[in-house]
């Protein structure tokens, strides 16, 4: 097809799948912005008409291409598989192809294009994918210009001894080779993939910095993986030292799965022109539902309680197993490691038509090199069903699968549509899904995600604010480029944004920290990092004459500051397993991974090697226990699953309401007409409508949470002398951990006793002895929202928890170095140094990351702001509290009441406590509810 003519559709064949004479092309505008060679590389690569497409281009393809064409910053959201990436690809090749050929000189040897990425697998995909089209395009190019100069035409003949189209791209991360890395300065590539760690040191590589200055383009992919975390936080400010460094304007161009609010993730990726501004000029491509999606929740038995779990294990795997076989590739989500490790256990050992040939398990725990040998056998289709936990959300195209199945709750209705959009890698194709649930708590909670899925419900993602221990790595980064104005250097500091409301006050302390102006701080080998003084008059000790007299100026402290900063530099926190002993003989008793110690507090009970432990305290690496019989608080899988989303939450306590509803105005009959048109199965329509009828029956409507009412029952266990305070506050686990470390805190003065805490997603427990009684309905009504933080904040002194993120925001902010001369200093060797720090940091006023630590636990782990929502909506009435005394937990807190049960999937479970709690509630409402439980359809 030459440039210059029409564009005509293929002449009519009975064969194809739509009428030549009747259908319009409505995305001939975009495909006429393309050069002709790449034209006509997209046509041999994707065909001259794409049904499904209504023309050459997907939604997001459409949608993207002109405005990357016309240099417009653009978020583009849309599913897996439906082209977003290409299209980002695709206008900046056609414009870098176009300016090779026209310019008489071609490309400079430099950096055109940044494109990065969370995942270095992410990259190496890309980096591959890059490959076919550069090189279809230059073939087709010569094959032109051949033909061009046969017919004794100008055309696109080469410039002498140049291939036409000759666009250079590479990839550098980590791992990238030192040789590899000085041929990119002799050959520098004019698209680079890369990862955020690498382009921070990347621009304080002094001559590869240099290459960078051409930089038109930067494609940040999956940014909805960064944006919520200190990584996102960490590009966003490299972002805006790239976007001061180059010699024109950055089109950025943010490429995302489902996620919410697109104008905030937007904001995030353009940041402002002016520190405190309005944000730079964007536009968004939403096609967040340009796929179909099927997707249906599943349960194995309308009984969770009663069939006994071997039953239900089995109709499970079986499920599976003919999910299997009906599909052409399987992928299977767990919400834990261990979880995908033994479902592909257990699929081998059950049935014989899984081996080690065409099945496989990918997690984070495993080496690189099985993980890459899965992933290659998974996109070309090799492997007939994949277990995994989170580690294939992101990455490698998946062309084979056809089926997801997510086995329990994903935590999120972004999380399921990112798992679920794995399937069906084209749109046109259906996107296929199934949610297993395997307990009453996660049957209800998918039936209210799916619904909301299927309503176009997107949770919402928050994005850090004013992280100090970043803007201490990023600012002695900039010092260490080179001697600064302090205004510059605090202005491309807020023109990212989630510095955009960064005040005197927070860069005062930065400062302070950074100088080492504190007595005492360099007795403790933390030094000063930069030097801050105003610009001397000529003649004095600190002139510089590039730069005004007067001008507060800044710069880098320290002949090893280059050194340190490069092998220092992330956000990434190292971790470690922590050895457990038993104080009373120092016996070795097994090992617990670190994020586990999160979640515990003096007096907490786990299992461990199918012993029951009561944790007293923890010195560096070392946890120290006492053997009980108590009953565990914490559950083994706490630390692996995700959170759920609060928004979620929100949502599921408004369906309660809605099914209080329909069962006022008709009973569990009117609950399973109004469930089943959600997507979900005929067996989690009845096990659902059984759950609230036995609950109502037993405990009444006000046992039931709902948006406008916060349910608790008090639980009078003499067996082991204790009071149980559930609390049904469905906000999810983040929520949860920070309101009942709250109440913990207050119940603990007034009652004068330990008071043990055990979390979940809808809901925690407070336990204390029997012979203790406070009025939780009373502390939580009597709270006060501005109040919130600083008793939190005091709730969290003295407590692991703090220790923990102390170390990991000392270590972000260089105060403790991971490495230094040629030591590397292990994640328990930098615990053992942050404890030592921690009595003294404490001390210090306003210390910067003393104050981080307490920000990020508060804000980003423990949603303090949600809390203070609640608390406020107590205090004004508009969410009642209602209280109950009972002898046996009812329905809605059955799971709180068992919380230490394993892994649903994989059974150490607690079946015979539940049904005990089951028998209990049935003979209260009666024997009838006996009879109902075998005859209700």
């Amino acid at each position: 097809m030459d440039g210059n003519d029409d564009l005509a559709l293929p002449v009519p064949d009975a064969d194809l799948p739509f009428d030549p004479e009747t259908t319009a092309i409505e995305d001939r505008d975009v495909f006429e912005l393309l050069e002709p060679a790449v034209q006509e590389w997209w046509l041999e690569a994707f065909g001259e008409f794409v049904p499904e497409n209504d023309g050459f281009f997907t939604p997001p393809q459409e949608g993207a291409i002109p405005k990357i064409d016309a240099g417009t910053n653009t978020l583009v959201c849309a599913p897996t598989g439906s082209g977003k990436t290409l299209a980002s690809f695709c206008a900046i090749i056609n414009e870098l192809y176009r300016r090779n050929r026209e310019v008489d000189d071609g490309l400079e040897n430099s950096v055109y294009c940044l494109y990065i990425s969370p995942l270095k697998s992410l990259a190496n995909d890309i980096h591959r994918n890059l490959e076919v089209p550069l090189e279809g395009i230059e073939s087709i190019a010569e094959d032109r210009a051949a033909h061009g100069a046969a017919e004794g035409q100008s055309g696109e003949t080469p410039r002498s001894g140049e291939g036409i189209g000759e666009i250079r791209h590479a990839i550098r991360h980590g791992d990238t080779a030192s040789h590899e890395r000085q041929k990119m300065l002799e050959e520098t590539p004019h698209i680079l993939n890369t990862t955020p760690e690498t382009l921070a040191i990347l621009l304080n590589s002094p001559k590869f910095r240099e290459k960078l200055r051409t930089v038109e383009y930067v494609i940040v992919d999956e940014i909805h993986s960064l944006a919520g975390g200190k990584r996102g936080t960490h590009l966003s400010v490299s972002l805006e030292r790239l976007e001061a460094l180059i010699e024109g304007e950055l089109t950025r161009i943010g490429c995302s799965a489902t996620i919410e609010p697109l104008s905030q993730v937007a904001e995030f990726l353009v940041g402002q022109d002016e520190p405190g501004g309005d944000s730079r000029p964007y536009e968004i491509v939403d096609a967040r539902f340009a796929r179909k999606f099927d997707i249906e929740l599943e349960s194995p038995t309308d009984d969770l309680i009663h069939t006994p779990r071997e039953v239900v294990q089995d109709r499970f795997y079986e499920t599976l197993h003919e999910h299997v076989q009906n599909h052409t590739n399987t992928l299977v989500f767990t919400n834990t490691r261990s979880g995908a490790e033994r479902v592909l256990h257990n699929l081998r050992e059950r049935f014989d038509a899984y081996d080690e040939e065409n099945s496989g398990c990918h997690h984070g725990s495993l080496s690189k090199e099985a993980r890459q040998d899965v992933e290659g056998r998974l996109k070309s289709g090799d492997l007939e069903v994949v277990t995994s936990s989170t580690s294939l959300e992101l990455g490698i195209d998946m062309p084979h699968v056809d089926l997801v199945v997510q086995v329990g709750s994903p935590k999120s209705v972004a999380a399921l549509l990112q798992r679920v959009g794995r399937a069906g890698h084209r749109v046109g194709q259906t996107v296929t899904g199934r949610v297993i649930a395997l307990d009453r708590d996660e049957l209800l909670e998918c039936a209210v995600m799916l619904k909301k899925a299927e309503d176009g419900f997107v949770d919402s993602v928050s994005i850090p604010r004013n992280a100090q221990d970043v803007a201490a790595q990023q600012v002695y980064g900039m010092a260490i480029a080179e001697i600064r104005p302090e205004s510059e250097v605090r202005g491309i500091l807020r023109r990212a944004y989630p510095y955009r409301e960064y005040g005197d006050e927070e860069w005062k302390s930065l400062c302070r920290y950074l100088t080492a102006e504190y007595a005492g701080l360099e007795e403790k080998n933390v030094y000063a990092k930069i030097w801050r003084d105003e610009n001397d008059p000529p003649g004095g000790e600190h002139h510089h004459e590039a730069f005004p007299v007067g001008e507060p100026l800044i710069g880098k402290r320290g002949r090893l500051a280059r050194v340190i900063y490069m092998t220092n530099i992330g956000t990434i926190p190292d971790s470690f397993t922590c050895d457990v002993h038993t104080r009373a003989s120092d016996e070795w008793v097994g090992q617990l991974d670190e994020n586990y110690l999160d979640t515990l507090e003096k007096g907490d009970v786990f299992v461990l090697g199918g012993n029951h432990f009561e944790y007293r305290y923890r010195r560096g690496s070392k946890v120290y226990v006492d053997h009980t019989s108590a009953r565990p608080t914490v559950p083994s899988w706490y630390s692996e699953r995700l959170p759920l989303s609060y928004d979620l939450g929100c949502e599921i306590l408004a369906f309660q309401r809605q099914l209080l509803e329909h069962y006022a105005e008709g009973g569990p009959s009117r609950v399973r007409g109004w469930l089943r048109g959600f997507p979900l199965d005929d067996d989690s329509v009845r096990a659902i409508a059984r759950l609230f009828d036995h609950q109502v029956r037993y405990a009444g409507v006000e046992s039931v949470s709902t948006d406008e009412r916060l349910a608790i029952e008090v639980e009078r266990d003499r067996n082991e002398y204790e009071r149980h305070y559930y609390v049904h506050s469905n906000y999810g686990r983040k929520v949860n951990d920070g309101l009942s470390r709250l109440l913990a805190y207050h119940c603990a003065q007034e009652a004068t006793a330990n008071v043990k805490v055990a979390v979940a997603d809808n809901g925690f427990a407070l336990s204390m002895p029997l012979n203790r009684k406070i009025d939780l309905e009373g502390i939580l009504e009597g709270l006060e929202p501005a109040e919130v933080r600083s008793d939190l904040r005091a709730a969290l002194s003295g407590t692991d928890l703090l220790q923990r993120y102390f170390r990991i925001n000392a270590t972000r902010a260089l105060m403790i170095l991971k490495r230094y001369k040629g030591y590397e200093k292990s994640a328990s060797e930098q615990q053992v140094s942050s404890e030592m720090l921690l009595g003294f940091a404490q001390d210090l006023e306003e210390f910067a990351v003393i104050e981080e630590t307490y920000r990020e636990i508060l804000e980003d782990k423990l949603d303090v702001a949600e809390i203070e929502g609640i608390v406020a909506a107590i205090d004004s009435g508009e969410l009642a509290v209602e209280r109950q005394l009972l002898d046996s937990p009812t329905p809605r807190a059955f799971g709180l009441a068992t919380l230490s049960a394993s892994d649903v999937v994989l059974a150490e479970d607690e079946s015979a406590a539940l049904q005990a709690f089951h028998e209990h509630v049935l003979e209260e409402i009666g024997e009838e509810s006996l009879r109902r439980l075998s005859t209700e359809n």
